[in-house]
């Protein structure tokens, strides 16, 4: 499967989806809804695109001027597609890709903070404990977006605002706003 970078620098370009069942390729409509909401906060902006599958959220932030990306990906088959996207779309030296389970990664990673975090976890496993453990790695006033099954509560966390929540059938998104510190 395919999957068409929207806008920016790399619009229209296409990379490979994730080549796995084991992942679930975010839709062009809700990475379009995402971005299109979040649109200046971008420019210059460090983001992490956490359960990458692709490296789609990432490569769409760096195409719209995100100054750099880390990819964190469990599954080598994904692994493997990232690094041919980036390498693709000529971004080494803005996109990273750390080979490792998002919750492994978050227990040796000691760099610094990002402005923007997507977290799109498997929806078989969202291990949302896990991604909301992220929301300790945003700068001040930073923004998360996580996407999980459309059904059920949203995924709240103490110290933490739920500014928005936006639902596309099967699918949802809460954008996180970290207060600032």
């Amino acid at each position: 499967m395919n999957i068409r970078i929207i806008a920016g620098w790399h619009g229209s370009r296409i990379i490979k989806g994730s080549g796995t069942r084991r992942t679930h390729p975010m839709s062009e409509r809700i990475r379009g809804a995402i971005f299109n909401s979040i649109g200046r906060e971008i420019d210059g902006a460090r983001v992490l695109d956490a359960f990458a599958g692709s490296g789609a959220l990432g490569l769409e932030a760096i195409s719209r001027g995100a100054k750099e990306a880390v990819f964190v990906e469990r599954d080598r088959v994904a692994q493997k597609v990232i690094a041919k996207n980036i390498a693709l779309l000529r971004e080494e030296d803005r996109a990273h890709l750390s080979r490792a389970t998002v919750s492994s990664w978050l227990g040796t990673y000691d760099g610094e903070d990002f402005d923007i975090i997507f977290a799109d976890p498997p929806y078989h496993d969202p291990q949302l404990s896990t991604a909301l453990e992220l929301l300790g790695l945003l700068k001040p006033n930073g923004l998360m977006v996580l996407s999980y099954p459309g059904r059920g509560e949203v995924p709240t966390e103490l110290g933490d605002v739920v500014v928005d929540i936006r639902s596309y059938g099967d699918a949802a998104l809460a954008f996180y706003r970290r207060k600032d510190a």
